[in-house]
């Protein structure tokens, strides 16, 4: 609440219900169970663009690397729902039963101890959100503390993201290798793989994201939210001011990993595996695609940019298979090139003014004169 008002105003409340409209009526009733499910794997990547509208956009600061916290939420659900799956009476062919049939392909004959806790769902929740913001708060007081930042940090990022992607890989007994985690049947004894969980799976991860958009509204229009652009656009003079630039940028950060391995938990439950290749280098990389396409200074540009780029990335490489990187590229060329706002700067400037126009139309009447909006602040 600010000044006795809802931090929504009239355009995020527009925003949200036409978001809304679009998500959980037009696209359900105007697409097949497998095109939604599709759909649903895309919304799963928003929850990283708008991380990074918050991290990149509002505070300045480049991550090449969110797909290692994407991955880190894939994988704590995925050892959640692969352990239900390992039940001694499902893997009693295996030399060693009641363990990952991975494991006992790797010849491993007892489950691995940082496993044992990924029995109980509760703690599997937990640690989707603690092992991530644990991860980036290591990073980001490393980086951030010594000031390092700009392309170096990005740079920084992207190594993380190869080395864990490497340490994965390598890993091979413990974390499926190369083929990840999968063949994930149940969640709680619910047969996740049938149309109609799908359909539950799919507005669920839709909620989910309408929630987190409020949530990240919500820390715009704070106090934070106006220090972050200030960090972006005058760092100094922010430090120079009394705040604590680090840690500002620390919270920021480890608040864009957490959001980033809930849509990696999601993808998880949504697609039914998850694996290295969503962790490294070529993922993190197309995850600020998404938001740069959508618009880096909008959450729900963000949205819209992933629906956008993963559709187009669908349809080329069902119909080029061998040219959809180069219409990807083209794409993102194109909109860095024509509109380099994204597809909200698109909005602001020929849409905005005519929604504004006619909410304000509504508010005073038809007949009413229309007020010049600079006079009126």
């Amino acid at each position: 609440m600010t000044n006795g008002k809802s931090f929504l105003s009239r355009q995020d409340l527009l925003a949200l219900a036409v978001l809304a409209a679009l998500l959980f009526i037009v696209l359900p009733v105007s697409v097949d169970i497998f095109r939604l499910n599709l759909v649903g794997k895309y919304l799963t990547y928003a929850f990283v663009a708008i991380g990074l509208v918050l991290c990149w956009g509002m505070g300045g600061i480049l991550s090449l690397g969110q797909g290692v916290f994407f991955g880190l939420g894939g994988y704590c659900m995925a050892m959640f729902l692969k352990l239900e799956a390992s039940t001694p009476e499902a893997t009693k062919i295996q030399s060693t039963p009641g363990i990952p049939d991975f494991m006992d392909w790797n010849q491993i004959t007892e489950l691995p101890w940082f496993w044992e806790p990924f029995k109980s769902f509760g703690f599997t929740l937990l640690a989707i959100f603690v092992l991530p913001a644990i991860f980036a708060f290591i990073v980001g007081a490393a980086m951030f503390k010594r000031r390092v930042g700009g392309v170096y940090f990005a740079i920084i990022t992207q190594a993380i993201a190869a080395i864990l992607t490497i340490l994965i890989i390598g890993q091979q007994g413990y974390t499926g290798g190369v083929n990840g985690i999968t063949d994930l049947r149940t969640l709680m004894g619910w047969d996740i793989r049938t149309d109609s969980a799908k359909y539950v799976l799919y507005f669920l991860n839709g909620g989910l994201l309408m929630a987190v958009l409020v949530l990240c509204l919500f820390v715009l229009k704070s106090k934070l939210g106006r220090l972050l652009v200030a960090l972006r656009d005058k760092e100094d003079r922010v430090r120079f001011s009394g705040y604590d630039v680090a840690n500002f940028k620390i919270f920021v950060f480890c608040f864009a990993a957490v959001l980033s391995a809930i849509g990696g938990a999601m993808f998880t439950l949504q697609v039914g595996f998850m694996s290295p290749s969503f962790v490294g280098i070529v993922p993190s990389i197309e995850m600020v695609i998404y938001c740069a396409v959508g618009g880096r200074l909008s959450i729900f540009g963000a949205v819209y940019g992933t629906l956008l780029v993963n559709w187009a990335k669908t349809t080329f490489s069902e119909t080029f298979p061998e040219l959809w990187l180069f219409g990807l590229g083209a794409l993102f060329i194109a909109v860095v090139l024509i509109f380099p706002n994204g597809l909200a700067g698109v909005y602001r400037a020929q849409i905005a003014p005519r929604v504004n126009k006619w909410l304000r139309t509504r508010k005073t009447g038809p007949d009413a004169p229309v007020q010049d909006p600079q006079a009126a602040e």
